[in-house]
């Protein structure tokens, strides 16, 4: 899968999300237009998808004050509510941060991990004791082991500190 097939697939289940949102809440409120109060619940129930679909951080809903503020730009006809079509483009703008950061996670696990993994080993070489335990794993399961590292690392980066 290339990078652009990965992010052509982000979009296709950001767009399912958004048009299974939208007809949900409109049937709700009976009505073709979303409100302020309607596209914030929408709002809501997107990220809550978005993180249970899409691999990566879980990302917070963005502040009412925000979700204010995109809605003026996308309300095309100004006529303060939201119809399908301005719905979609405000979730595209609402989201558009969410696929910078899980396409940079994935390439930084994807790609760097395993290369910075190989060139470690290398480096282990004339240390003793490590060199000659790092030197008998396989590549493969070294590169994997420290990929996961990573990917552990992303994760307690990701975790609110207490």
């Amino acid at each position: 899968m290339t990078f652009n097939a990965g992010e052509e697939w982000r979009k296709k289940q950001i767009r399912k999300i958004t048009d299974r949102v939208f007809q949900n809440v409109r049937n709700q409120v009976q009505t073709e237009y979303l409100s302020f109060e309607d596209l914030y619940i929408a709002v809501l129930l997107v990220y809550n998808d978005i993180n249970k679909i899409i691999p990566g951080p879980h990302f917070d809903p963005p502040s009412k004050e925000t979700v204010k503020q995109i809605m003026q730009e996308c309300d095309m006809n100004l006529d303060g509510a939201i119809d399908h079509d301005e719905f979609c483009d405000f979730i595209q703008k609402m989201t558009a941060d969410t696929f910078t950061v899980v396409s940079q996670k994935l390439i930084i696990t994807l790609v760097v991990a395993p290369s910075v993994a190989m060139a470690t080993k290398r480096a282990t070489e004339g240390v003793p004791g490590v060199g000659k335990v790092v030197q008998k794993l396989p590549n493969a399961i070294y590169a994997s082991l420290v990929t996961l590292a990573v990917v552990w690392f992303q994760k307690m980066g990701d975790e609110p500190v207490i």
